[in-house]
């Protein structure tokens, strides 16, 4: 609101908004109320009546006829010159704006204020109280308080703007909610700086107040004024006017995160069921839990209307959130992802328009890497869906994958959150958005998994929707702790060999896999064999290594204990031949620095090699000698004796 002072010399300029006319020609000190009746107290008996809304007022012609065009136009098309009374039901403001337009009339002091300036102002168009029956009329009176006091005060503004919501269409024709819409945008994006103020912080009443208690309700020249000083009085505002005010705001150039911050503010007021954790939880069967549950909120009172209350809940409610979605700014991060999540679920639980349904999602799709699990677990109003609406978030993630295509390489601005300090990491050392997306579909395919009505294709097209590349590395940890969720006794032959095969998969799930399909091979052949056998009882599912060989034929037993006897053999000869190796390896690595020592020995001299030579040679010569040819043939015993041993004597 603008500052006090200068509101109150306006005020003064125009009589502190106190109409008063001369007499024309009836006596009379004010208007007297009796139950539903007014009454001019004059000497002078009244002789026409008026009905508005139940209420009568019991006036006289000529002071009406001076200044209503109206009442002129219908007595002379009555022809009826004894005309003593008319209806005017359809008058705007009802009976508070005629009674007035009456003292007026009389030339009785009129107060004008804030929260009645719009119903007169219209009350005095439709009575057609015009310059061409008198100068200075009502509708030129009215028009300059509007112009001079009203539109120049940020308080007035907001009241009178409030006021308009009952004066349909006619405030929408006098311009009149175009002209403060304007003015409060003007006022919310000027400089804080530059300018005194005087806003409420809270809701204000509707009554207009008295400048001695705005003066005294201003803040200090010194005092600082916070971006969102405006958003509290702008939330007071019917949707379809705060829509005009958001308007007017963008087409004068404010940051579209402030913009985004008063349209969540307004959110928050109007539709608390936004703010609720775990709203709408509950699954399709509490899709109308929230209606009857509905605490504060939009409470309009709508004229003729024969709707049962929640029904015109539900449509009101409806109606905000289209508005909202329509004028919440294109740009990324000018609202939260969190407020976008909540906003769908509302959506789909009214029935939203589904142009407005897919434009949304489409603005979740480019923020989905803030997004976090308790706002995904957005539950199917279709009772005979699944618990969660698993498509909702296929389309999510869709989207997101356009968006990260066709977004350009150039680096993200700031949000208006992290500029202020809501954000606690920074962009730059969070991981890919890819990343953060595919962390975040594991979890919730984790949670959806649990659902017995989800089919296999929908979790399949869920987990395939992101890229490989996309998944981060999980830790020994996570893998098993996303592991627990896996029942081993329900997979299918493929998935058990796909399990078998996979490296990442910890050791104790595969063991798990590996037993179960054992389970089921031994259940399979012991039901097979009982069945030959002629056995009528059931055998019921073996679960247990106890109970697998208690209900095992004693044949299978045997084979089995026979093949453990085999395996420890097997084990056994395997350990054995694997000491063997070590001993061959040991005495091959001592062979290898006996042979690498005696190469580093010093070379034989040619003397040497020489006479080992000579000594080699002169060995086989003694062998062909001519004694051994001249033996005896008819001696056995010399032929069979050996030559005697030489010795050579070596040379120094």
């Amino acid at each position: 609101m603008w500052e006090s002072e200068s509101e109150s010399v306006r005020g003064r300029e125009h009589g502190n908004g106190v109409l008063g006319l001369s007499k024309h020609g009836v006596s009379n000190d004010g208007f007297e109320r009796r139950e539903q009746s007014w009454f001019v107290t004059s000497d002078i008996p009244s002789d026409f009546l008026v009905q508005i809304g139940g209420f009568s007022f019991h006036l006289h012609k000529y002071p009406l006829l001076s200044r209503c065009g109206r009442m002129n136009r219908i007595i002379y098309e009555s022809r009826d010159a004894d005309l003593n009374g008319i209806d005017l039901d359809d008058l705007p403001g009802g009976p508070e704006a005629f009674e007035l337009a009456a003292k007026f009339c009389y030339g009785i002091a009129v107060d004008l204020t804030a929260a009645n300036i719009s119903g007169l102002r219209c009350a005095a168009e439709y009575l057609e109280m015009t310059e061409d029956l008198e100068e200075g009329n009502l509708i030129f009176k009215t028009e300059a308080f509007l112009s001079y006091v009203v539109l120049s005060s940020w308080r007035d503004s907001i009241l009178v703007l409030k006021s308009c919501e009952q004066l349909s269409p006619w405030s929408e024709n006098l311009q009149i909610v175009r002209r403060c819409s304007e003015s409060i945008a003007w006022k919310a994006c000027t400089n804080p700086r530059s300018i005194r103020w005087a806003y409420t912080g809270r809701p204000t009443n509707v009554s207009s107040p008295k400048w001695s208690d705005m003066k005294e309700s201003s803040p200090s020249r010194n005092q600082q004024v916070p971006p969102d000083w405006w958003f509290e009085d702008a939330s007071i505002l019917r949707i379809d006017h705060f829509v005009r005010v958001i308007t007017a705001i963008k087409v004068k150039g404010m940051r579209f995160e402030l913009i985004g911050a008063a349209i969540m503010h307004y959110a928050a007021k109007w539709l608390p069921e936004l703010t609720k954790e775990g709203s709408g939880d509950e699954g399709s069967n509490s899709s109308n839990s929230s209606v009857y549950n509905w605490k504060g909120g939009l409470h309009l009172v709508l004229a003729g209307s024969k709707e049962d209350p929640p029904n015109v809940l539900i449509r009101e409610q409806r109606t905000i959130i289209e508005s909202l979605i329509s004028i919440i700014p294109p740009q990324k991060d000018s609202v939260s992802c969190s407020f976008l999540l909540r906003l769908l679920r509302m959506a789909n639980m009214l029935k939203v328009s589904p142009a407005l349904v897919t434009e949304l999602e489409k603005r979740v799709g480019m923020q989905l890497e803030q997004a976090n699990l308790a706002d995904l677990l957005i539950p199917s109003y279709n009772k005979n869906e699944t618990l969660y609406d698993v498509d909702l978030i296929h389309r999510l993630l869709e989207h997101f994958l356009v968006q990260e295509q066709t977004e350009a390489s150039s680096p993200s601005r700031q949000s208006f959150s992290e500029k202020h300090g809501y954000e606690a990491a920074q962009r730059g050392n969070a991981p890919s958005g890819k990343m953060r997306v595919a962390k975040l579909v594991d979890s919730y395919l984790t949670e959806v998994s649990r659902d017995p009505k989800l089919s296999l294709t929908k979790f399949q097209v869920l987990a395939e929707a992101l890229p490989e590349s996309a998944h981060p590395t999980l830790s020994e940890h996570e893998r098993k702790r996303l592991c627990r969720v896996m029942d081993c006794q329900k997979l299918s032959i493929d998935a058990c060999m796909h399990a078998a095969q996979n490296e990442r998969l910890p050791l104790r799930v595969v063991v798990q896999v590996l037993f179960s399909e054992q389970v089921k091979i031994s259940n399979a052949i012991a039901n097979n064999t009982l069945k030959e056998t002629g056995a009528s009882e059931y055998q019921p599912m073996v679960t247990t290594r106890k109970a697998l060989l208690e209900g095992t034929p004693q044949s299978f037993q045997e084979g089995w204990s026979t093949a453990k006897k085999d395996i420890n053999t097997l084990k056994f000869e395997l350990e054995s031949m694997k000491a063997k190796y070590l001993e061959l390896q040991n005495d091959m690595d001592t062979l290898q620095r006996q042979f690498d020592k005696m190469s580093k020995q010093k070379q034989s001299s040619a003397w040497t090699s020489g006479w080992k030579k000579l000594s080699k040679l002169t060995k086989m010569t003694t062998l062909d000698s001519p004694d051994h040819g001249n033996q005896i043939p008819g001696n056995p015993g010399d032929q069979i004796r050996k030559a005697p041993r030489r010795w050579r004597n070596s040379i120094s």
